[in-house]
């Protein structure tokens, strides 16, 4: 009697649905089946992100939550000062939907880090705000350089992908050359692995290169292919090498820099006011230093730049965030009446605001490379 059975993708349901251990489940379907995915999961990926003590994590270009056991999207929105309608249409979601523990939702506008929401760590003398919090949830404002595409990960931010109608977690697993098991593992996936239309998913990235491809094997007694060398496609030129003993040709005198040097091109930076500074960097407690000015003081950027933001505290101040070449930031709190809009560019020493009355008065002044804060006096001296 010839006995039917049903076909593969069935097979795989029911023991998706019978196994209580997701570990022991054969995630890419690579074990003798008929499918084999092998070439889709060539980099091994690395560990999902450990978000902060809100759940949430952080990268340049976008920010995701991460659901704690008993979360609703509502609970989570709650925790981050979002709106649970807003929340939950981004992630094609309702308000009162239950979250699977490490389920990810992705936000529709940034939140501070837990170290800015929290207590400041650094006050401020005379009990002032703590500025430091402030620059920091400005930060958090300041978008990357261009967008982020759908590229394939590849470097420290990981690609986030939106679910399309008929796409499984098998298929963008295979369109990005990751396992599905690591596309579960970094987005809190339940063990059918399904996904939904409109939902956001991260990513793995790789940790470490993909394998070097052996060369086809030969069959015995044929030998190994001989590679081909360079000069077998093109002959190389014929050179004639200058002899050490001979003077070089045609090579112009090299100018004197040093006598062109100024004390406005010997640092990097200037100074956005002149006073003393009443408060030195420490990392992440004050992660800048703190001039004292007069109020009224015209505020400068410290070097030519764009204004990357424009933004205020809970009480109003102004804030100012100015991007520059490498990679750099500057961020200038404690001032106001700002003179530029979002977008302009700024050369350094241009006035950009002044100095806010305070007792005392001061400019609360950062130097970051991405978001990590550096010490500004190195830039400056």
């Amino acid at each position: 009697m010839i006995r039917s059975f049903p076909p593969l993708p069935m097979l795989v349901l029911l023991a998706v649905a019978g196994c209580s251990d997701t570990t022991a489940l054969d995630w890419d379907l690579r074990s003798g089946t008929a499918l084999d995915t092998s070439d889709a999961a060539l980099q091994a990926s690395g560990a999902p992100p450990q978000p902060d003590s809100r759940g949430v994590v952080s990268y340049p270009g976008y920010q995701v939550a991460v659901a704690r056991r008993g979360d609703t999207v509502a609970s989570v929105a709650a925790r981050l000062g979002l709106g649970a309608d807003e929340l939950a249409r981004f992630n094609a979601l309702q308000p009162a939907d239950t979250l699977r523990e490490g389920e990810i939702l992705s936000l529709p506008s940034r939140v501070a880090s837990a170290e800015a929401a929290g207590p400041g760590t650094g006050g401020i003398i005379g009990g002032a705000v703590d500025v430091t919090t402030i620059a920091t949830t400005a930060l958090d404002r300041v978008g990357p350089d261009s967008p982020s595409t759908g590229a394939k990960s590849g470097g420290a931010e990981p690609a986030q992908h939106r679910v399309q109608r008929g796409e499984t977690a098998f298929s963008i697993a295979r369109t990005y050359g990751v396992s599905a098991r690591a596309l579960a593992d970094w987005n809190g996936l339940g063990s059918d692995l399904v996904v939904r239309e409109g939902q956001y998913l991260i990513i793995p990235t790789a940790s470490g290169p993909a394998p070097i491809a052996e060369p086809a094997p030969t069959v015995p007694g044929e030998g190994s292919p001989t590679p081909e060398p360079p000069s077998a496609s093109q002959p190389l030129p014929e050179e004639t090498p200058q002899k050490a003993s001979e003077p070089a040709k045609d090579t112009p005198v090299s100018p004197d820099l040093g006598s062109d040097r100024t004390a406005a091109s010997s640092t990097q930076m200037t100074m956005p006011v002149s006073g003393n500074i009443i408060r030195g960097y420490v990392k992440k407690k004050n992660d800048g230093i703190d001039i004292s000015a007069a109020a009224g003081t015209p505020v400068k950027a410290a070097a030519d730049g764009t204004v990357a933001a424009i933004t205020t505290d809970t009480s109003g101040t102004p804030i100012v965030v100015i991007r520059h070449a490498d990679g750099l930031l500057t961020v200038y709190a404690g001032v106001e009446g700002v003179t530029l809009a979002k977008g302009a560019a700024v050369k350094r020493g241009q006035t950009i605001a002044k100095v806010r009355s305070g007792d005392p008065a001061f400019v609360h002044f950062e130097v970051r490379k991405g978001v990590e804060s550096v010490d500004p006096l190195p830039y400056l001296q």
